[in-house]
């Protein structure tokens, strides 16, 4: 007879999981040994629990099915609450298999004892501990199907005595519901939503990640509308190439986007939960398209909501949009996205500083000469794989995958963008190589990011996971550095000591390669992404750099002055 540990195994299997990740441990060693035993399922070892929830994350973001990550007892458990944060906000779908004290011990405050189902509470959809094996089954099913059909995460706790036990005999293998029901539009709602459209002169459409599966319908709608296109990040895929998107709002925005938003009469939210509303505009009428009626007007008062799947939605609405002729609005919004990109692009040059449009803004912002990272994220754009999959720390390392990396044809894009964690980006790149060892997939890693999982850089090595993962490497937390400075406040305890992150790699097993000149950098690149092992690519970049607001503002202005000068005052040189 199968023990529960098997049958979990099995059921998994059947469903298609390929991969689990964790770090073994006493509770759960009746599993990981069922797993030693599963021909179809890959156990991989991190050095780090939370490594684990990212990577399955990144997996069930990618694939749209369930991932699977493990923690024993109390410790390794714990640690994996923010990668799985960072499931719940991307509403994605992920089982956690977390180990616990023999049943006997439970409630006595054994050593290491938590309250699991108290612990992961707020973070699953599903949370439960196995207490015997007749609840067993019933158990897994409900944990699966709660993750697959509410696109969140499941926490199953199984106790240390119970993994070995066995199953009654002829107990079916749990099986999983993976489709989900697609949710139509109420009529009237799609009515009323089409005649506030049409009676705007100027329309414009903020897109996102909702719409991805709809592009056609999309398509027909900016063009019936002559509209101008906000993208969401994670619209990016999907809609970078799209002839009227203009590029991202919030701080990795620029400023046709706001521009997009004031000149309209009528703002269209197509499948986006955009969560900054001081970029949103305000009088205008706006129109919400979304599968969650809870998301409806969150963000921005809403004055028509039409809930319901994006495809089938825009299907209903339509027939009933008037054909817009004027497209002055959507020509002047890609005219100033066009002439942004132009500016920007001169960036990427690596004699920017030595031409004559760049001097004085070297003297400005990068007196030593350092690599712009706008240089290396462009390089890596036109080196990468047409179908590469790009991760990306939150920070900075975003701001410059947003700006220079153009997600179109089959590339994918990955990051922490709603979690907002650090350490995200080689992780998740771990879980996405994992799933195909022949594709390429590239981590846009900061230097706080890289080295606060640093550990996991083993696993590249120990699984052979052909990772590229280049390090933006300012010795800053950057990000954090411009919050500070747009205040007014001179930087504080942002400056990182650096090791030689290429050295460090190549004394774990993985190719490192260090460049601080501008002039290498397209070839490091190149040679890099041409590598067939896994790759840390430590490029020394200017730590400076200002990523200007869509819309800066004279208070913003006048705090960067008053922080340079402030941080002119503290140097010590």
């Amino acid at each position: 007879m199968p023990t529960v540990a098997e049958h979990l195994i099995a059921s998994l299997a059947e469903h298609g999981v390929t991969q689990v990740w964790g770090v073994v441990g006493d509770a759960l060693n009746p599993v990981t040994d069922a797993i030693r035993r599963e021909d179809r399922i890959e156990w991989v070892g991190v050095r780090h629990e939370e490594a684990a929830a990212f990577a399955a994350s990144a997996q069930s973001q990618l694939t749209g099915d369930l991932a699977v990550c493990m923690g024993t007892v109390g410790p390794g458990a714990i640690h994996l609450l923010n990668g799985l944060y960072d499931a719940k906000k991307s509403h994605t779908p992920v089982l956690a298999i977390i180990g616990q004290v023999p049943r006997e011990d439970m409630g006595s405050d054994f050593f290491q004892e938590v309250d699991n189902d108290v612990l992961f509470a707020d973070v699953a959809v599903f949370c439960q501990t196995v207490t015997s094996v007749e609840q067993f089954p019933k158990l897994v099913e409900q944990a699966g199907n709660a993750a697959l059909q509410e696109r969140g995460v499941s926490v199953l706790t199984l106790p240390g005595d119970l993994g070995g036990l066995d199953v009654p005999k002829h107990t079916p293998v749990p099986s999983f519901v993976a489709r989900q029901p697609l949710t139509a539009p109420d009529p009237d709602a799609v009515r009323d939503a089409a005649v506030a459209i049409n009676a705007g002169d100027r329309v414009t459409l903020l897109v996102g990640m909702g719409a991805r599966h709809a592009r056609a319908e999309v398509d027909r709608l900016a063009e019936r509308l002559a509209a101008p296109m906000v993208v969401s990040l994670k619209a990016k895929e999907g809609f970078d190439d799209h002839p009227h998107q203009v590029g991202q709002s919030g701080l990795l925005g620029n400023p046709a986007t706001a521009q997009a938003f004031e000149d309209c009469d009528v703002l269209f939210l197509v499948g986006t939960d955009f969560p900054y509303t001081q970029f949103l505009p305000t009088g205008k009428t706006v129109v919400q398209l979304d599968l969650r009626g809870a998301h409806i007007g969150r963000r921005t008062p809403v004055d028509h909501a039409i809930v319901a799947d994006t495809r089938l939605g825009l299907e209903a609405l339509l027939p009933l949009l008037e054909q817009k002729d004027d497209r002055g609005h959507l020509d002047e919004a890609r005219h100033a996205y066009e002439g942004w990109r132009s500016a920007q692009a001169r960036l990427t040059s690596p004699d920017h500083d030595h031409q004559r449009a760049g001097l004085l803004r070297r003297r400005v912002d990068n007196r030593d000469h350092k690599i712009r990272p706008e240089l290396l994220a462009a390089s890596l754009d036109r080196h990468a794989a047409a179908d590469a999959i790009f991760t990306a720390d939150t920070g900075m390392a975003t701001v410059w995958l947003s700006r220079f990396v153009e997600i179109t044809g089959s590339r994918r894009i990955l990051g922490s963008f709603n979690l907002g964690s650090m350490a995200n980006a080689m992780p998740m790149a771990l879980g996405a190589q994992a799933l195909d060892r022949s594709r390429q997939v590239v981590a846009f890693c900061g230097d706080g990011g890289l080295s606060m999982l640093m550990g996991d850089l083993i696993t590249a090595v120990s699984h052979d996971l052909p990772v590229k993962l280049v390090v933006f490497d300012n010795s800053r937390l950057g990000m954090v550095k411009l919050e500070m400075e747009q205040v007014g406040l001179p930087e504080f305890g942002t400056v990182l000591r650096n090791p030689d992150f290429a050295r460090v790699a190549e004394a774990i097993g993985l190719h490192g390669v260090r460049v601080e000149d501008p002039n290498d950098v397209d070839g490091a690149v190149a040679a890099a992404l041409a590598h067939p092992g896994p790759v840390l690519l430590d490029v020394v970049t200017n730590p400076d750099e200002v990523a200007i607001p869509p819309k800066p503002t004279i208070e913003q202005g006048w705090g960067f002055a008053i922080a340079k000068m402030k941080e002119a005052v503290a140097s010590p040189e």
